[in-house]
């Protein structure tokens, strides 16, 4: 009986950090979830401001409630956040030469990985140079040996 109570307290408690927001009508509310979706947590890194429970996402989320209150379009909102915090907190950064890095360097990583694995591989297919007399020698009085 214990248990249940203090989950249900739990439960209770973590209800209290539900954000509710007003909207005048449903297609701001939907560009609002759009726009929390697209935007990357900037503490958390690899979740949207609409995952992310950080303080400062928190923060976003109502910047970004009260941008679409005022009137501001998706494209003013989107580079406002970017004017502020940088191309960091979009999850599809513009193709431009500060993001080269990230749009190319994995298929950079994977082209080189590439090449490395096909010089290995080669250079292991490569048929060895014959044994010299002393070495064949050797070998076949190993042979011998065995039982």
């Amino acid at each position: 009986m214990r248990l249940v109570s203090l989950l249900a307290l739990l439960l209770a408690f973590q209800a209290f950090g539900i954000e509710v927001r007003q909207f005048p009508n449903p297609e701001l509310e939907a560009r609002y979830l759009r726009l929390i979706e697209e935007l990357r947590c900037l503490v958390c890194q690899n979740q949207s401001l609409a995952d992310s429970n950080a303080d400062l996402a928190e923060d976003l989320r109502g910047e970004v409630y009260n941008l679409l209150l005022a009137g501001k379009s998706d494209r003013e909102i989107i580079d406002f956040l970017v004017d502020r915090y940088g191309d960091f907190v979009l999850y599809r950064p513009p193709l431009k030469p500060a993001t080269f890095f990230l749009w190319f360097g994995p298929f950079a990583g994977l082209a080189l990985g590439g090449v490395a694995f096909w010089r290995f591989t080669r250079r292991r297919l490569a048929s060895p140079a014959p044994l010299s007399e002393e070495e064949r020698r050797r070998l076949n009085s190993l042979w011998q040996d065995e039982p």
